[in-house]
Formats: C-alpha cells, structure tokens, sequence
C-alpha cells in the first residue's frame, strides 16, 4: 500500500471568485464534519465540525496530508484518497462495511472502526467522498463527509444480541443455530468438505431440577455451557438448541475429530464435580452424539441431524456419560 507523504503546507484555494469563495464558506460552517482533499491529497478544507469530532484544527491539517493521522494510529488511505487515486478496488479490504451503490459511480460511502487518536475516543464512522469534477470533466478535488454512528452501532448490536443469543446460557440461541447450520451446509457443499454436529444433552436433567429447584437448575446449565464452549475453535458454534440440550457445529471436521471434541466435552463436564442433588455422590454429567456428512447439492442438513439425534438416544439407552458415533460418515 503507498504510504501517504507529508507535504508543505499550501493556501487553501488561489484567489477564489466570490462564487468560489462562498461556496467553501459554506462547506467550513456545514454542521456534518467534512474535509476537502484536491488531486495531491493534500487537505484544502477541514471545517469546523469536522474540528468538533477529530478534536484536531483546521491550521494543522490544511496543506498537509497528515489527515489520516486524524482518524488511525497508522498510516492508510481514507476514502478521498482512494477516489483520488483510483484504489477503489481496496475498500474491502479497508471497512467492514461497504454501502451497496458505492461501486456503482464515482462515489464511495463506507463504514469503519477509527481510533480517532487525539480525542482518545474510539468511533465507528461513515463515510462518503464524492468528487468534484472541473469544466473540462478533470477531477479538481474530492469531498469527504463523516457521521460519527458509534451508539448506532451500539444499539445495532444489542438488537443482534438479543436475536441471535439465548439469554440464559449467552450461547447462540435455537435461531442462530439453524441459520449457521444452513449456511456451513452450503459451504461444505461447495467446498467438498465434511460437516459434523454434536448433540449434548445434560443427564437426568429432571431430578436435578426438582432437587435443586429451577435457578439451581439454570445455574448449572450456565457453567455447562462455559464448559462445552471452552473445548471449540473459532469457526465452530455451540448453541443451546433447547432446555438442557445443546447443538455444536464442527466445520470440516471429521468424524474422528469429532469424536475427540466429544470427549473433551464429556471429560470437562465431568471434572465440573456438580452435585447432582442432595444426598446423591453422584455428579452432573452429559451424552453426546456424533455425525458426520458431506453435503452434496440440492441436500438440507436435516439428515446429518437426525443421526446425531439417533447417536444421542444411543448414548442415553447404553447408560448416559457418554459419546455415541455413528458407524459411518454420512455420504
């Protein structure tokens, strides 16, 4: 990536006409922070608001292209600069989100995470950067404008929280599970890769409930799942697929893998040592049961969940505190 150069610095414009003039008087006051870069990426404009949000002012960065410095701790191109030069091909690689239409013309709009440096308050931004085009049709100069959206996100977040987490466990919920369950189904189809689902369902869940009573009850499903999730990579997901029972997902993971993580998921279960009730020396332990498939097209998961439901009933009926496999890979 070409690191962006200090420059000396410059007058903002040469002997502007009175239109001219004007119009940069009222890009300066605009309530939405903004700045202006011309063909070299030096700063031109950096109105008042903009001052406001990077807490940075406009006598250190007109002339200069130290903008970035402004909004990250080091050094890469901001919107402007790469609608200046012609490096739109990079925006994915530089923001989370990209808006639909930004590809479309000769526009960009983005969003991102600024360290925002000298304000010491780290911001999620947007973006926009249009440019502007002389008499000739030469581009004279790009305009960026921001949008601090930080608590925006925030909400966005939560809202996402709340949809997709189950809000005992924080484990993904019921819904979440089902559309990941889909989507690396798709994937593994495409990929030619195996799928494995565990299905851990807590043992005797029903006595320990009436011994223990439902909060008891819920606080052991809390450390269970602590328990079960501490075993998984980053692209695996346990969710809690119902009551006491809980779905894992092992992307191309196959059924000797998985049997391994069952087994570490049983062990770590066990060596919780809860009480299963009182008067009882027994502990809460769980079964588990294994499946593998490789997806094929125009095929749903539903059959790679009914055999780890079928492994799971077999790990109950052979006693409990156990994994079952299944005798094949699913093909």
């Amino acid at each position: 990536m070409t690191s962006i150069q200090p420059a000396q610095p410059m007058p903002r414009f040469q002997a502007p006409d009175p239109e001219r003039a004007f119009a940069i008087r009222m890009l300066e006051m605009l309530a939405v922070p903004a700045f202006v870069l011309d063909t070299e990426c030096r700063v031109v404009i950096w109105n008042r608001a903009c001052e406001k949000l990077t807490g940075v002012p406009a006598h250190e960065m007109v002339g200069t292209r130290e903008h970035w410095r402004s909004f990250y701790d080091t050094a890469r191109p901001t919107l402007a600069d790469l609608v200046i030069q012609d490096r739109m091909d990079e925006i994915d690689h530089l923001y989370l989100h990209v808006g639909r239409d930004a590809l479309t013309g000769s526009a960009l709009c983005a969003e991102t995470w600024c360290d925002m440096p000298r304000s010491g308050k780290r911001r999620y931004i947007a973006a926009d950067a249009s440019p502007i085009f002389d008499d000739d049709g030469e581009l004279a100069a790009v305009v960026q404008t921001l949008r601090d959206i930080t608590d925006e996100k925030a909400a966005q977040n939560a809202l996402q929280q709340l949809a997709t987490r189950d809000g005992l466990t924080g484990l993904a919920n019921r819904r979440c599970f089902d559309e990941t369950l889909r989507a690396e189904w798709a994937r593994a189809t495409r990929q030619h890769q195996p799928l494995s689902l565990l299905m851990v369902d807590v043992d005797n869940f029903k006595a320990y409930n009436d011994a223990n009573g439902h909060l008891g009850g819920d606080e052991c499903l809390k450390r269970i799942a602590c328990a079960v999730a501490k075993e998984m990579r980053a692209n695996d997901l346990v969710a809690r697929y119902g009551g006491e029972e809980f779905a894992v997902i092992l992307p191309n993971q196959s059924l000797k893998g998985a049997a391994i993580v069952a087994e570490r998921i049983r062990c770590r279960v066990e060596q919780l040592l809860v009480p299963h009730g009182s008067g009882s020396n027994r502990h809460v332990t769980v079964s588990i049961g294994a499946a593998t498939a490789f997806a094929a097209p125009d095929t749903d998961p539903s059959q790679l969940l009914a055999i780890a439901d079928a492994a799971l009933y077999r790990a109950k009926h052979m006693g409990r505190n156990r994994i079952s496999l299944p005798a094949t890979e699913v093909a």
